[in-house]
């Protein structure tokens, strides 16, 4: 009779242990849909909102690809505006959140439930960035004698070529000096060697 119990004991323990594991596969399964959900739906919200932005878009030249307008996948999906701002749902996930990324860290441009006030500030960041680059272009062409508007796609090629052209007109000039500098340090050089065979002697 003994060993009858002893029998019982660790096969009860076994089942209990198996649905145990049963019960936390389902739970996992459970959260797993939940965050599946949670993500279509963040896409979904930034979907519509990418929908509300297409007037904008389209009147951007289609050459221009400063610009992104994307929606990006992963665990949580954004909705890119360029490099660096970006549109992205609140844990409330009914807040949009527009944020950029600087140099000193992430800065919050704007952050509502309303779908408008954020299609709105996005508008107005294209606007400015645009605005921002004219004028760079208007710089460009100052510091380089250039009257032509230069082609949006040259937008960052173009400064890093100014600066290439200004390093190169310096270069005779900095060789020069460093020829002069060569015939002064060797004149030196010839003179104390002179004075010091007449000390000798």
């Amino acid at each position: 009779m003994g060993d009858g119990k002893d029998n019982v004991s660790p096969l009860t323990g076994t089942r209990r242990l198996a649905d145990a594991v049963r019960a936390a596969k389902i739970a996992a399964a459970h959260r797993s849909d939940i965050v599946v959900d949670i993500r279509e739906a963040d896409r979904a919200r930034l979907e519509i909102l990418a929908e509300a932005m297409q007037s904008v878009v389209d009147d951007i030249p289609a050459s221009d690809d400063f610009f992104d307008f994307s929606i990006s996948g992963g665990p949580q999906p954004r909705y890119w505006i360029d490099g660096t701002a970006h549109v992205t749902m609140a844990r409330d996930r009914r807040t949009y959140r527009f944020v950029r990324e600087t140099r000193i860290g992430r800065i919050t441009l704007a952050e509502s439930s309303d779908l408008h006030v954020v299609a709105d500030r996005v508008t107005s960041y294209i606007a400015e960035r645009i605005v921002e680059r004219e004028k760079a272009f208007a710089e460009v062409d100052r510091l380089s004698g250039v009257s032509r508007p230069l082609p949006m796609a040259s937008m960052a090629d173009e400064p890093i070529r100014e600066r290439a052209s200004a390093r190169n007109a310096g270069l005779p000039f900095a060789l020069s000096w460093l020829l002069i500098g060569i015939v002064i340090g060797a004149g030196v050089l010839f003179a104390i060697a002179t004075l010091r065979g007449f000390a000798i002697r």
